[in-house]
């Protein structure tokens, strides 16, 4: 009975080795990619809360300046009562009066009419007699139809217009065809504005020069005046 032996063959070393496979470039590509990925992510978050944290300190930068309180009508002296505090976004483009400087806006006038709830400014103030000392105020009782009517507010420059006598015999049209010359309106400025009566006549106090206040005055309490609004100037 044969047996076979097993025969061991010694490894050859004059066998050429496979060469080595270059690493994929493929890999490599995804993986710079993965990473680059990941640090603009890095750096969009990091601006992002940059942004924020900008946001929120200048929202926090913030100073306590003076508001309205009430109305304010044209010409009133300016009380404590008229005020109140807020605190402000601090606004190149805006400049109200410090709330340290309270005590100094309390017994100026209103130069224009004041609304509640929006911020005071030095423009919106005068000095004490802000109507000017030099100015007087007229009461004009105005008959139905003499006025515009619901159109008049304070602060709004108006002409009075004087009327020709009643009863008398000549128009103002025919005493213009006649040569003889008319009156010229009274300029002024509408203080306030009553309510109208049943009848609807109403009282509307007008600003004018001492010049023209006695004229105003007679004409008005003979009832020989009408008010024109004159153009408002945009704000």
């Amino acid at each position: 009975m044969d047996t076979q032996t097993p025969t061991s063959f010694a490894p050859r070393h004059d066998a050429q080795r496979p060469p080595d496979l270059p690493p994929s470039t493929g890999t490599k590509k995804r993986a710079d990619s993965r990473r680059t990925t990941t640090v603009l992510l890095v750096l969009v978050t990091l601006i992002g809360a940059l942004g924020g944290a900008v946001v929120v300190a200048r929202a926090g930068d913030r100073v306590d300046v003076l508001a309205v309180a009430r109305d304010v009508e044209v010409g009133k002296p300016i009380t404590d009562q008229d005020l109140k505090v807020v605190s402000f976004a601090e606004d190149p483009g805006l400049s109200p009066i410090l709330a340290a400087d309270r005590a100094d806006v309390v017994g100026k006038r209103a130069s224009v009419e004041l609304r509640k709830g929006g911020l005071l400014t030095q423009g919106q103030l005068t000095s004490a007699g802000g109507l000017g000392d030099d100015a007087q105020v007229v009461g004009v009782e105005l008959k139905r139809g003499f006025a515009p009517r619901d159109e008049l507010r304070p602060g709004d420059r108006v002409a009075a217009i004087v009327l020709p006598p009643q009863g008398s015999d000549s128009s103002a049209g025919e005493a213009a065809e006649k040569g003889s010359t008319a009156a010229p309106p009274i300029e002024g400025t509408v203080k306030s504005v009553g309510a109208p009566d049943a009848t609807g006549a109403m009282v509307v106090n007008l600003v004018v020069d001492p010049a023209e206040g006695p004229e105003l005055a007679t004409k008005a309490a003979a009832k020989r005046i009408a008010l024109i609004r004159q153009p408002r100037e945009e704000s």
